[in-house]
């Protein structure tokens, strides 16, 4: 299989070369060339052919020559396949670079008033390249690299050579036009004819083994889920896609799309004044980043586009959903899916349509809403349905004349999706009859920061489920705008204090009229999910980034340092609870890591989880190209890493168990469903319906003993370990949640 797919691809790559390019590219069939001692090499690299097989091949070969395939099925039925392990594909990827290298070539258009002899050249050539991995230490580290031609790399990097140069990329795993195949085992589901795994594992042969030693029966409920999500069928939104592909053409940089233009590098300056020259290098460093963090862009760009485009013209398509390792489902499709960003999901709809009705007018006002900004969608929601009463003429215009309007829609944070909204709610209140129009509209209903809702049902502490909308209230809770209030006062105390004594209070003056909601969201968010300081920090700084108010890089540094050192206390005082349980999560952890043992627990569905973190083991293998240095699994756990990923990881498999109950109980209940984690769609006539379920699946799974389950399997599978006692909870009500109208909105 591995030698038929690198096949396919050495082949797809030699149409693109002769077909697409400007230059007459030459490609020798190279399966061709090595029908005799070449394939042979191959195959002996891979297999070390013995005489019984070479035997058994002859045989077989001459009897498919005379087409006699029921003896071949009777001779090579007993014959065991094995799968390939990593040296023999390292060794047959190595043979087939190696013929490519060997077999392309390249040339570049041929003058015609010349009389020099055509420059025909090969397309790729294998290179070593040294690295050095520490300047001070002299650390060289020497690298093999295939290396394209530059005629071969600036056609493929320019599109004015091409017409679309992403439509001939490969993408394997594409939506499906039927629906999936059902999950009947680990590798029994999904696609119909692609390698489909239930579980994405990268290689953790431990994660595999505990998979396949489940019972069937012991995973139906997940299998049910994960049909159940790839069931629901999809449509390109082609009046969105249209406005796409209008601002791509033109030069993106509209609606949080990519520019197609890179930025210029700065000149060098003529003086030598030495700190000239080094601000010079300085701004050349950053604009060379910036274009190639584009070009990244620009690519990523290109794959969604190119995928739309395929599917612009189908009555609709399904996408086979599996799971990460911690329990979380994910579409299998990598780029223009629904847990994209804003492009992929604005220019996603359900295929089939639903009349509204009048709650469904009602939740795609509250959507648009949403939509259109994070400050909004913290009103009630008679509020949210007041601001878009207010901004109809705006939203008929952004709906007929979404480019040469007034463009409000581009306003929005979210700006496709709230195109597809205003063009949906435009359409329903132009008609005769509004409740009867059909919409083809997911509506979302998003979790209150839903990481701390699982840890305040964990912890049961009433203080912190009024925080995160587990209690009702007249409009929502909003904890980010609660913790940017509590940053403010801190960082309003600092700045009364001396500089001379304190020198935060420099920073905390310069920062303290630039902190809101939007600057700590992010990492309010993810602070549950083990957000470590390093990484509080990157968020911080790109949000003051943002801003533009602070140009200097050294004291923008020193500024996120600041904020998020705060933010993080102001988190620790608020949520101290929620912190108690992960340290008993991370203590847990740390008890059977300095065992050398993985943390293994099971989900509510019965999902087995075990960490992956094991120290890698490097070797060595031997291929006709070159020496690889490959690395696997060891028998080491990473204790660190074990203890600190605990906490989000076993959070990660609880959400993710209450968005699939919720998918099986909608699809009872005759509702499409889509989850994007700690988002639920359904359409706009079925959101009511959705949101009890939602809440009923809730109180439903942390109505669970959780916590003393896993410390049961903990003292039970560890039994000579002892393990700190459960922190101490409150005494929330849960049922609250059955009445908050904000928990999910």
């Amino acid at each position: 299989m591995g030698l038929c797919r690198l096949c396919r691809l050495l082949c797809k790559l030699g149409w693109l070369l002769n077909r697409r390019l400007a230059y007459q590219v030459r490609i020798h069939n190279f399966l061709e060339k090595t029908k005799n001692h070449q394939r042979k090499q191959i195959i002996d690299e891979v297999q070390g052919v013995s005489k019984e097989k070479e035997i058994l091949r002859k045989r077989v070969n001459s009897l498919i020559k005379r087409r006699r395939l029921t003896e071949v099925k009777k001779l090579v039925k007993n014959e065991e396949i094995k799968p390939w392990g990593r040296d023999a594909q390292a060794k047959l990827g190595s043979r087939l670079l190696e013929l490519l290298t060997e077999t392309a070539y390249v040339q570049p258009p041929i003058d015609q008033s010349g009389d020099s002899p055509p420059d025909i050249r090969p397309a790729f050539r294998h290179k070593f390249k040294t690295i050095s991995r520490d300047p001070k230490q002299k650390i060289k580290k020497r690298y093999g690299i295939i290396e394209c031609d530059p005629l071969l790399l600036s056609g493929l990097d320019n599109p004015a050579g091409l017409d679309n140069p992403a439509k001939h990329m490969l993408i394997p795993y594409i939506p499906m036009l039927v629906p999936p195949k059902k999950w009947k085992g680990y590798d029994n589901g999904g696609y119909l004819f692609l390698p489909s795994y239930v579980m994405r594992t990268h290689g953790s042969r431990k994660q595999q083994d505990a998979l396949k030693g489940v019972h069937v029966k012991n995973m139906q409920k997940v299998f049910e889920a994960l049909d159940t999500l790839g069931s629901t069928k999809w449509r390109v939104n082609k009046k969105v896609f249209a406005v796409v592909e209008g601002i791509w053409a033109s030069g993106g940089n509209i609606a949080g799309l990519v520019d197609r233009n890179d930025i210029p590098i700065p000149e060098k300056p003529p003086s030598e004044d030495s700190t000239e020259i080094q601000e010079w290098k300085w701004s050349v460093r950053k604009a060379n980043k910036i274009n190639r963090e584009r070009h990244s862009q620009r690519c990523d760009t290109e794959l969604k586009l190119s995928v739309a485009r395929k599917m612009e013209n189908e009555e609709g398509f399904y996408y086979p959903h599996n799971l990460d390792f911690r329990g979380r489902a994910y579409p299998m499709h990598p780029h223009l899916n629904h847990l994209g960003n804003d492009l992929c999901r604005g220019v996603l709809e359900f295929a089939e349509g639903r009349p509204l009705g009048r709650s469904g007018l009602h939740w795609l006002k509250i959507h648009l809403a949403n939509l259109y900004s994070g400050g909004v969608g913290k009103l009630s929601h008679d509020g949210r349905l007041a601001f878009v009463d207010n901004h109809l003429d705006e939203i008929f215009d952004s709906a007929e004349n979404p480019i040469n309007g007034n463009r409000w829609w581009l306003t929005a944070e979210d700006p496709f999706q709230c195109l597809a909204a205003c063009i949906n709610l435009s359409e329903a209140l132009k008609s005769s009859s509004p409740h009867s129009v059909l919409s083809y509209l997911p509506i979302h209903q998003d979790g209150s920061c839903n990481g701390l809702q699982h840890y305040a049902a964990l912890g049961r502490d009433s203080l912190e489920a009024a925080a995160v909308n587990l209690v009702a209230g007249e409009k929502p809770a909003d904890v980010y705008s609660e913790i940017a209030v509590r940053v403010h006062n801190i960082m309003k105390r600092d700045s009364n204090k001396d500089p001379a004594t304190n020198p935060n209070a420099l920073l905390a003056k310069l920062l303290i009229d630039q902190v809101d909601r939007k600057l700590v969201k992010q990492t309010v968010m993810t602070s549950v999910y083990g957000v470590t300081f390093v990484g509080a920090r990157e968020q911080i700084e790109r949000r003051l980034e943002e801003k533009g108010q602070i140009t200097d890089d050294r004291v923008l540094f020193a500024a996120a340092c600041y904020t998020a050192k705060v933010t993080l206390a102001a988190l620790g005082e608020l949520f101290q609870a929620a912190r108690s349980i992960m340290g008993w999560l991370g203590d847990c952890a740390k008890v059977i890591a300095s065992e050398n043992q993985p943390v293994r627990w099971k989900t509510p569905l019965g999902l087995p989880v075990l960490q992956p973190y094991h120290k890698s083991e490097r070797y060595f293998v031997r291929t006709s190209l070159q020496v690889l240095a490959l690395q696997r699994e060891g028998n080491s756990v990473q204790v660190r890493k074990q203890r600190t990923a605990f906490p989000p990881n076993f959070v990660h498999s609880l959400d993710g168990s209450h968005m699939m109950t919720t998918a099986v109980a909608c699809r009872d209940a005759g509702l499409h469903f889509a989850g994007v984690h700690d988002s639920f769609w359904t359409h706009a006539c079925d959101v009511e319906k959705m949101n009890q379920i939602l809440r009923e699946k809730f109180v439903e799974l942390y109505s669970m003993p959780i916590l003393e389950n896993l410390l049961e399997s903990f003292q039970t599978s560890y039994p000579s370990l002892v393990f700190p006692p459960l922190p101490e909870r409150g005494n929330f009500d849960l049922q609250e949640v059955l009445r908050s109208p904000y928990f999910f909105n």
